[in-house]
């Protein structure tokens, strides 16, 4: 496979989230997502298990949601949905913060949740991305967060969930690379739908994108390389 075609398919988590998508969907969608060998596919907790079975022995991860899509969870619950998660074989975690506590800057409470979950997917060899949710944050928020998840050693930040009055910006994926060290990597979500975006994403320092329109985007990036299309 092309090198550069690579490269790109592999900064997509492919989003299965919609709460309206039928089984059918979900399946095809992974089907989609082994055809163009992107990252990973980001679906619903309760069909990972399948996912995980059809992505078995493929370099596509299996990839899903705790406290989606407000955060509001109990650190217990989450806790356990995160458990549940890796148990059904998922390998990188995509965790939402608490808003509310975010938004009251109870910073204990959303440092120690951080610190919990990190330490539950680390510790079973897998990775975990903490959603920022921006949109509703002002910048000092945002800052704050960038602190405590570098101190967490998480393996991404996050801009958003993609189900928020907004997706990821320019100015907060700036702002967020300039807050964590270069071991922590930046995800954006929310709006990618082009491969120009992406590719002006990944210029910010972006290395990986949610993405739902993942076929629109790798055919254009196929078309471009001179490439063969894919089909599945």
């Amino acid at each position: 496979m092309d090198e550069q075609y690579q490269k790109i398919a592999k900064m997509i988590d492919h989003s299965l989230l919609s709460p309206i998508l039928t089984i059918p969907e979900l399946e095809a969608g992974c089907q989609l997502a082994l055809a163009y060998d992107v990252a990973s596919v980001c679906i619903m907790p309760c069909y990972l298990k399948r996912c995980a079975e059809i992505l078995e022995h493929s370099a596509v991860e299996p990839s899903t949601t705790v406290g989606f899509p407000h955060g509001c969870h109990t650190m217990l619950v989450k806790l356990r949905e995160a458990e549940q998660a890796l148990e059904d074989g998922c390998t990188e975690l995509d965790v939402v913060v608490n808003l509310s506590r975010v938004l009251s800057e109870d910073w204990k409470y959303v440092e120690t949740e951080i610190a919990l979950l990190t330490r539950t997917a680390h510790q079973s060899g897998q990775k975990i991305k903490v959603i920022f949710e921006n949109c509703y944050l002002a910048d000092k928020h945002k800052i704050e967060l960038c602190r405590i998840c570098s101190a967490a050693n998480v393996d991404w930040v996050k801009t958003s969930t993609g189900y928020g009055t907004g997706g990821a910006t320019i100015e907060d994926l700036k702002l967020m690379r300039e807050h964590t060290p270069r071991q922590v990597q930046v995800k954006a979500a929310g709006g990618i739908r082009t491969l120009d975006k992406l590719l002006e994403v990944r210029d910010l320092g972006v290395s990986r994108v949610g993405a739902s329109a993942t076929r629109d985007i790798l055919d254009t990036c196929r078309e471009r390389l001179k490439l063969p299309a894919i089909t599945f």
